[in-house]
């Protein structure tokens, strides 16, 4: 499909067309040792079997999986191409909300040709559902939704062409990201969102947030609105989400570069200079991805060039205190976030893993200083304590390097704001886009999704190769062996002594996605666990429910085509994590993303976010398409998940 208009592309495309970044190892002994290696932890079952072999290769890996007892409650869905979403016999879904519906009564009504006016638009659910997480108290059951991000041609007036015309259509898109905290109840018609419940409340690109930690009131982050720089407005781009064991929610900020533009040319000094460009901030004249500059100076560059610098942080939201401020937890690094996983060391401290979703770039890691007491004090604990970057070594093992001021040569604050100049400080392992993150509640471990990375590898027309936003060349290494890699994988580790607080850890690859009918053999193929039935591309978001049962979504390429033949649209696929099997569950409508999941706190719903689909999802023929999240339930009402 040609894509005409910016909000037809990824944002991921866009901002590589936008603003390209600067421009081989023994490749068969990297593979071999990442997927293939005898030994590691006690042989080729020690994390799963999945990460065993390649394609049809050794050990007949295929055979051992077949051999396993699958501890799926559900036959695998064959891949769909259509408009709606699929799941296998014996269970059914339905929509329980879209963008658009009433939070309020006092809410603007939808209209099914031209959606909702600006007048309400932050009275109703947000745009491009993202990660989601449940909470519940006594009776109270609560929802908070992510919205990533909008499409301007399906948000604004069909004849505007996507393009916003006034500051009342920033103001309009503005309402529609964010977060949305919401009631939602089961009665005899199914889940359906508590409207004018007292909790519900929208958090958008205006609303009132906190900063802390070491970056809050360092002059970069100081604004003509904000003299102190520890206040600012809006959380942007929430992607995934994450909570915490005091019950709180964490919104990631996620593609905050494409927020921002000038309209003259800018005088930038030195250090704000680099942060632009290893940020992706947009540098010249033009209207951008959103144009909000044209319209809000907050956003023109040459007004006001340290308001990037108050983006792309972790946000904590209490969702049971509507008056609550949102606090931007400066401590947990700047960077391009995809979501927030918490373990706790054996020891009390809290540990938040997380990715930095772009070409190229790092995974992290957060210890508290203090230890996590239920019911105690929890002010500290996303504050104070250390990040580290991720070092992944050929030989399968791995250490988490800090991010200290003598490690980097850089002041807290510094490493805070410019984080992923710390982590190339450090020798950190650049990464083929560090999507969702998950840890095992039923074993010491955690997974990550390393979606794709078509360009590692790839030559600039010199012969160099072509590298990270920050110089680092991109050639293959072991976690991400493989050049122009446009299926992904899913990377996993387990940290020593069974302690996430831990500094080093031992690693393998849970899956590497690919094509056995496209490239029966190599690393196209894929690992053992990739066969015809269940071909997907781009692991994206990631879940791993009670049972330990790992919930794979997609987030990729749905033509079908060349590579991609027989993958069907988007999905969502469970994988054991003990014998590698992976088997589809759910395809999404055509041309959406599967992303956001979480469950009821009976188990018995799973909660399901389908993003842009191609209209006309959810309502018919002549309605636009809305972004919509759908409950899953089994027929008999047993547990899921």
């Amino acid at each position: 499909m040609v894509k005409d208009h910016i909000s037809d592309m990824s944002f991921d495309d866009w901002d590589e067309q936008a603003f390209p970044r600067p421009t081989e190892q023994e490749f068969d002994r990297v593979v071999e040792k990442a997927i293939s290696r005898r030994g590691f932890m006690g042989g080729v079952l020690a994390f799963g079997s999945g990460a065993a072999v390649m394609g049809s290769g050794l050990l007949n890996g295929a055979a051992a999986l077949a051999a396993q007892t699958s501890r799926f409650a559900f036959e695998q869905l064959a891949p769909q191409t259509d408009g709606t979403v699929h799941v296998p016999e014996g269970y059914s879904w339905d929509v329980m909300v879209r963008w658009g519906d009433k939070l309020f009564s006092d809410a603007p009504e939808f209209d099914m040709q031209s959606g909702v006016p600006t007048e309400g638009s932050d009275r109703v659910f947000g745009e491009n559902t993202d990660g989601m997480e449940f909470f519940h108290r006594g009776g109270t059951q609560l929802l908070v939704v992510n919205s990533e991000y909008v499409n301007t041609r399906v948000n604004l007036p069909a004849e505007q062409d996507g393009k916003p015309a006034s500051a009342d259509d920033i103001t309009r898109l503005q309402n529609f990201q964010g977060v949305t905290v919401m009631e939602v109840a089961e009665g005899e018609d199914g889940w359906a969102v508590v409207v004018d419940s007292p909790y519900n409340r929208r958090i958008h690109h205006r609303s009132a947030m906190m900063i802390d930690g070491p970056a809050a009131g360092h002059d970069l982050l100081k604004t003509a609105a904000d003299p102190t720089g520890t206040q600012s407005l809006g959380t942007f781009n929430n992607c995934g989400s994450g909570r915490t064991p005091w019950g709180t929610y964490l919104t990631c900020e996620e593609n905050f570069n494409g927020y921002f533009g000038t309209t003259e040319e800018l005088a930038l000094d030195e250090v704000t200079a680099a942060g632009f460009q290893r940020y992706g901030v947009p540098t010249d004249v033009s209207e951008g991805r959103y144009n909000y500059h044209g319209f809000d100076e907050r956003f023109d560059l040459s007004k006001n060039p340290n308001e990037p610098h108050r983006a792309g942080y972790i946000v904590e939201i209490d969702p049971w205190n509507p008056d609550a401020t949102p606090i931007k937890h400066t401590a947990l690094g700047r960077f391009k976030h995809e979501n927030a996983a918490y373990a706790l060391a054996p020891d009390g401290r809290v540990v938040v893993y997380m990715g930095d979703d772009e070409r190229g770039e790092f995974m992290y890691k957060w210890v508290s200083e203090d230890i996590y007491v239920p019911g105690g004090d929890t002010s500290t604990l996303l504050s104070k304590g250390q990040l580290f970057a991720a070092k992944f070594n050929d030989d399968l093992t791995g250490s988490w390097l800090a991010l200290t001021p003598q490690a980097t040569g850089m002041t807290e604050a510094e490493i805070s704001i410019f984080t992923r100049m710390a982590a190339s400080a450090v020798g950190a392992t650049t990464m083929d886009r560090p999507e969702w993150i998950a840890v095992n509640p039923t074993m010491v471990e955690a997974y990550c999704c390393l979606t794709n990375n078509s360009r590692r590898g790839a030559l600039n027309d010199d012969g160099s190769v072509r590298t990270n936003a920050g110089g680092e060349a991109m050639v293959t290494n072991a976690p991400n062996p493989r050049e122009i890699n446009r299926y992904g994988q899913i990377v996993r580790w387990k940290p020593h002594a069974d302690d996430h607080g831990r500094a080093t850890f031992d690693w393998d690859l849970y899956v590497m996605a690919g094509n056995p009918t496209v490239h029966p053999e190599g690393p196209y193929a894929g690992t053992a666990n990739i066969n015809e039935g269940n071909l997907f591309n781009s692991p994206d978001g990631m879940q791993i429910d009670s049972s330990g049962l790992l919930w794979i979504q997609t987030d990729g390429d749905d033509d079908n085509e060349g590579d991609f033949a027989g993958m069907g649209n988007n999905q969502m696929l469970a994988g054991d994590p003990v014998t590698g099997e992976i088997r589809r569950f759910l395809t999404g409508p055509n041309g959406s993303e599967v992303t956001g999941l979480t469950w009821s706190a009976d188990r018995r719903t799973m909660f399901v976010g389908i993003q842009h689909p191609a209209a006309p999802f959810p309502d018919g023929e002549g309605n636009l398409p809305r972004s919509s999240i759908v409950v899953v339930k089994r027929d008999d009402n047993a547990l899921i998940g």
